[in-house]
């Protein structure tokens, strides 16, 4: 277990990441199968597969928390699914979903870096992801994609900071490996979307193959990097 910063605090809310209950708990990463119809209810999605799009755009928020934390501070989140909880909240003037999670699961960042980024794609996202797409059909780079973007802006930012460059640019790296990704799925999703370019290639690109459905949630809009 580690102590937090306030400042590792207020950039876990800055994406809707929290340490103490805000609200009740509707559901946890555990039983993500049997929220869709609440899912679909706070964001107004018409239909299951934009619902499942919307949670993993959230999901995607976490996630990217956990590779910053990693890089910055050489720390993550390592708690169970169970423990990975979601409730309801308002931002901006619209219903979404926030994530709560509690410090005590924190702990430093082990020798081998490559199980830490396993850790996190295949416990923790791949295994979210897996159980939406048991409910519904939805593709699964779609649902990769939701994250990426996110990672993307981080890594942007990272690699134009001198102190943190060179752990950022070794992360960035492994985020990509194949080897790792061989463990649970048949490609390196991340791999496929960046094609062999950097964060500052892609920042302003319509870098997605597919679309988040974004734009078909009351309040939203289309994403900047929509390939339609």
């Amino acid at each position: 277990m580690t102590t937090l910063s306030n400042d590792q605090i207020r950039q876990l809310n800055n994406y809707s990441v929290y340490l103490a209950p805000i609200g009740r708990s509707l559901f946890d990463a555990k039983n993500v199968e049997n929220a869709l119809p609440v899912i679909k209810l706070i964001s107004q999605a018409p239909n299951d597969p934009i619902a499942a799009s919307y949670f993993m755009r959230r999901v995607g928020m976490f996630i990217s928390m956990q590779f910053y934390m990693m890089t910055m501070y050489d720390e993550i989140w390592d708690g169970p699914l169970e423990q990975l909880h979601f409730f309801s909240t308002t931002e901006y003037g619209n219903k979404t979903i926030g994530t709560y999670i509690r410090e005590e699961h924190f702990r430093h960042v082990r020798g081998n870096r490559s199980e830490e980024v396993q850790l996190i794609w295949e416990h923790q996202c791949d295994a979210i992801i897996q159980k939406l797409r048991s409910q519904c059909s939805i593709s699964p780079i779609t649902l990769w994609e939701n994250v990426f973007g996110y990672l993307l802006w981080h890594y942007y930012v990272f690699f134009d900071n001198p102190a943190i460059a060179d752990q950022a640019k070794q992360d960035w790296i492994l985020l990509q490996n194949e080897e790792i990704w061989s463990s649970f799925t048949s490609k390196s999703y991340l791999a496929v979307y960046l094609k062999g370019k950097s964060p500052a290639e892609l920042i302003n690109s319509k870098v997605r193959s597919t679309c988040c459905f974004s734009k078909d949630i009351p309040g939203l809009q289309k994403c900047g990097f929509c390939p339609i």
